[in-house]
């Protein structure tokens, strides 16, 4: 009994002093002391807050950003947004209307597809979605699910098929935060938008004792990894997705910065 609960005062210690370096972490990163503040998605056309093109614009290229260098990704959806040949990939209308063949060619010429057959059809089966199921305008999902992030996770998961690779955990997660800071979505129980653990999530995570590294290289879930950040915030007034940023910089930078 005394051994339990010396464990858990202990576990209570060292989440207080995980919980004040996540501060630390988050004030070196307002300060610009991460080594670099650009993220991926900063490669973007600065198209109307509020648009529709613009929702579309953060979406569709997300559903790509698996197991790549981000901001190549992003600076391909950039180069294709500005080439009159290939800025039509971004208006879904036009996206269903065009034939595999063709949609593959604008997707590859500036590298957006990696994986053309199979990121030809993520491409078109999402850009269906918004024609068949929303209306041709992405910002009816938000509409429609009163912009609760809740409701918004339930319908993409209740549509897997439709979102392919954007209903994945990880992947809905950041997509989410993405358009909350990119759009002039106004998100709803935003608490529940979990952090994103792609590989510099979790180096920064081992580094800071939220997990071990033996922890993290037996993850057979990263959904495993939210759940911990979660837990650990639930009583902060930060929500997961707000420490994604720090984190990603963090260890982008190589940990330059001691906490």
């Amino acid at each position: 009994m005394i051994h339990d609960k010396l464990f858990a005062k202990n576990m209570v210690m060292q989440d207080k002093v995980i919980i004040e370096k996540v501060y630390k972490l988050m004030a070196l990163h307002r300060a610009g002391a991460l080594g670099g503040e650009t993220m991926p998605e900063d490669a973007h056309p600065h198209l109307p807050r509020n648009s529709k093109e613009n929702y579309a614009y953060f979406t569709l290229p997300m559903a790509l950003n698996y197991q790549r260098n981000s901001y190549k990704l992003w600076e391909a959806a950039r180069k294709s947004f500005d080439d009159p040949e290939t800025s039509c990939i971004f208006d879904p209308a036009h996206v269903v209307r065009i034939s595999d063949g063709e949609l593959r060619a604008f997707l590859s010429k500036h590298r957006v597809a990696l994986q053309p057959n199979k990121h030809t059809q993520i491409w078109r089966t999402i850009s269906k979605t918004i024609m068949h199921r929303l209306s041709g305008d992405l910002r009816s999902l938000f509409i429609e699910n009163d912009a609760d992030v809740k409701l918004i996770k339930g319908y993409v998961s209740a549509h897997k098929k439709d979102f392919p690779y954007l209903s994945g955990s990880k992947i809905l997660n950041y997509w989410l935060y993405v358009v909350e800071q990119y759009t002039d979505a106004e998100l709803k129980n935003r608490d529940f938008i979990t952090i994103a653990p792609d590989t510099h999530v979790i180096q920064s995570s081992v580094k800071l004792g939220v997990i071990t590294a033996r922890e993290a290289s037996e993850l057979k879930s990263r959904d495993v990894l939210a759940d911990k950040w979660r837990l650990l915030l639930e009583n902060e007034k930060l929500s997961p997705i707000d420490v994604h940023t720090p984190l990603w910089l963090w260890s982008r930078g190589g940990f330059k910065q001691d906490i």
